[in-house]
């Protein structure tokens, strides 16, 4: 699975995702191509198990071009924390 060698710090603030992405929202590389619909954070398990069904459905044919890397590290909130988005 994907992940940064070496980052500064252990946790980073989330912030707030712009929608939509514009940047590389187009399909660079020959027809197929994997795309958010949804403004969150993708893992690295998503990203994998995206890129085994791509290529099961290609057969191997092309090389896959993954242009997403994640790299900022999503934690989960700690117990008896209430709901919402201030961490």
């Amino acid at each position: 699975m994907l992940q940064p060698k070496k980052t500064k710090y252990r946790k980073v603030q989330r912030g707030r995702l712009k929608w939509p992405a514009t940047r590389w929202a187009e399909i660079a590389f020959w027809d197929y191509a994997l795309k958010a619909t949804d403004r969150w954070f993708i893992t690295s398990r998503q990203i994998e198990s995206a890129r085994r069904a791509m290529v099961r459905f290609i057969k191997r044919w092309w090389k896959i071009w993954i242009r997403i890397f994640p790299n900022t590290p999503f934690t989960k909130k700690p117990l008896e924390v209430p709901m919402g988005w201030n961490v």
